[in-house]
């Protein structure tokens, strides 16, 4: 399960050109029902997760983290069996900096237990973009 960044997986990241643009891949797994205790005691975690979507709207103005793609996972064509996803959403970055400044941020950190609460899983995986490349 692996539903938090570390330090060095952040750090890591800060080391690429703090500029350069980033699209965030995300695959999801929702929990049935969402973990107790954030806020969100009750919801599923589809549910749960719509909630920390919509906090973190609202602090989009300082990181930028714009949704360009949503759609539900489906059968694994390559990759481990026991893998299984719910959701694949693309998230823009217009900077790596905003993406780094956003997991250091307090108030990122306060909205982040929904998101947890909501998943039994998840990735995270920074891209930057080959082709077609103006």
């Amino acid at each position: 399960m692996h539903l938090h960044a570390s330090p060095e997986q952040i750090d890591a990241i800060a080391e690429g050109d703090p500029d350069e643009p980033v699209v965030m891949l995300n695959l999801l797994k929702y929990r049935e029902v969402a973990a107790s205790g954030h806020g969100v005691d009750g919801m599923s975690g589809e549910a749960a997760y719509r909630e920390y979507g919509r906090r973190f709207a609202e602090l989009h103005p300082r990181f930028g983290g714009e949704p360009i793609w949503m759609g539900r996972a489906g059968k694994i064509a390559i990759g481990p069996d026991d893998e299984d996803w719910d959701i694949a959403i693309l998230v823009r970055y217009p900077t790596r900096s905003q993406f780094v400044g956003m997991f250091r941020d307090p108030d990122y950190h306060a909205i982040a237990p929904i998101r947890a609460a909501a998943l039994a899983d998840s990735r995270i995986i920074e891209t930057t973009q080959l082709l077609p490349k103006n």
